[in-house]
């Protein structure tokens, strides 16, 4: 395996047997169709457990989705057959959104070899590759969590940087949300962004055909949207979850202080002692 966190659909085909790999399907509704079913128990890729954001999270926090406690995780893992030394390939039903989540969260956790499906299950029907809903049965496994605290900004942390600009911020949310010309998804939060802080949509990573942008362009796309490469970046986007698709593509890029802030615009836009900014940049 190679540094790059995406596995094509090839490869993960090649080593479907293999004794050391788990795949993950990753599951989180989309804020704006949050009844939406997982496609998981009618059909996933051979072996894949199910992974759901929503429910292996912080359930004491008002927050959603927040990461949780390190002996909660490791508890979770071990109940999914998630073990130490194994090599992880996550992909979620939409090609591109809760996967990148998921990837950063292992990896936060202390998981060496985690990777991100690149297309995601609508390209692996696209090219008929067999599916099954048949459950694994896995054996538990041990997984030792050992967080990775500057991978995680919180509020304070965050505030901070609004002021003195010691980290970059970069924010997922479409350029509408960031502007504050569209409502969020969310109620109760304030519209608009951080002061500070620069807008890339996380869209604007993904190709048409579902797959990821290549690193050349990518280095494009960032530098275009305002950001120094050669300086700490903190992503965050509604709720901590499309921010970490723009921490998959600065590693590609190979940037390696990157922190999320987890509790994203929920957290900050639902507050009345932050800073909301409204317009353009």
């Amino acid at each position: 395996m190679s540094d790059h966190p995406l596995v094509s659909t090839q490869w993960l085909a090649d080593h479907l047997d293999s004794p050391d790999l788990v795949v993950v399907n990753a599951w989180m509704p989309p804020v704006t169709h949050p009844d939406a079913p997982p496609v998981y128990p009618n059909a996933h890729i051979q072996g894949a457990v199910f992974f759901d954001v929503n429910e292996i999270c912080d359930k004491n926090s008002d927050l959603p989705h927040m990461l949780p406690a390190p002996h909660v995780f490791s508890s979770a893992m071990r109940k999914l057959g998630i073990g130490d030394g194994q090599t992880v390939v996550v992909y979620d039903d939409f090609g591109f959104y809760s996967a990148a989540r998921v990837w950063w969260t292992l990896r936060t956790m202390g998981a060496d070899s985690v990777y991100v499906l690149d297309g995601g299950f609508p390209k692996w029907r696209a090219e008929n590759r067999a599916v099954t809903d048949e459950v694994p049965r896995k054996p538990q496994s041990h997984f030792t969590s050992r967080l990775n605290h500057g991978a995680v900004a919180n509020l304070s942390q965050v505030r901070r940087s609004t002021e003195t600009g010691d980290r970059q911020l970069l924010d997922a949310r479409s350029a509408d949300r960031f502007a504050g010309t569209a409502p969020e998804p969310r109620a109760g939060l304030r519209q608009g962004h951080m002061p500070n802080a620069l807008n890339l949509p996380f869209t604007r990573l993904i190709n048409e055909d579902g797959t990821f942008r290549a690193r050349a362009d990518l280095e494009t796309i960032y530098q275009d949207a305002g950001v120094d490469l050669q300086k700490p970046i903190t992503t965050t986007c509604g709720s901590g979850v499309t921010a970490a698709i723009l921490t998959l593509g600065l590693t590609i890029l190979g940037i390696r202080d990157v922190s999320v802030y987890d509790g994203s615009w929920t957290e900050w836009g639902g507050r009345d002692d932050t800073e909301v900014l409204t317009g353009e940049p």
